[in-house]
């Protein structure tokens, strides 16, 4: 089965270091602070429809409701 692609757009890009770096499964709200983004409702949403996207497409899982993290091999 071929790997998910991630879309063309560089916020996609700029997520997934985030989550590459990253440990631990992270929340909107942590990933906007890891992009140095100011944390606002309005940042916040956006960055939370690209995850709900990624996950969609099996790039990212969400282990529970607004918690997302690369998926386990």
């Amino acid at each position: 089965m071929p790997a998910p692609k991630l879309p063309d757009h560089p916020a996609y890009q700029q997520n997934m270091a985030v989550f590459t770096a990253a440990d631990h499964p992270l929340r909107a709200r942590h990933v906007c602070e890891a992009m140095d983004l100011p944390v606002a409702p309005n940042n916040i949403n956006n960055v939370r429809l690209k995850l709900k996207r990624l996950a969609g497409r099996g790039i990212l899982a969400e282990t529970e409701p607004g918690l997302f993290t690369q998926p386990r091999p």
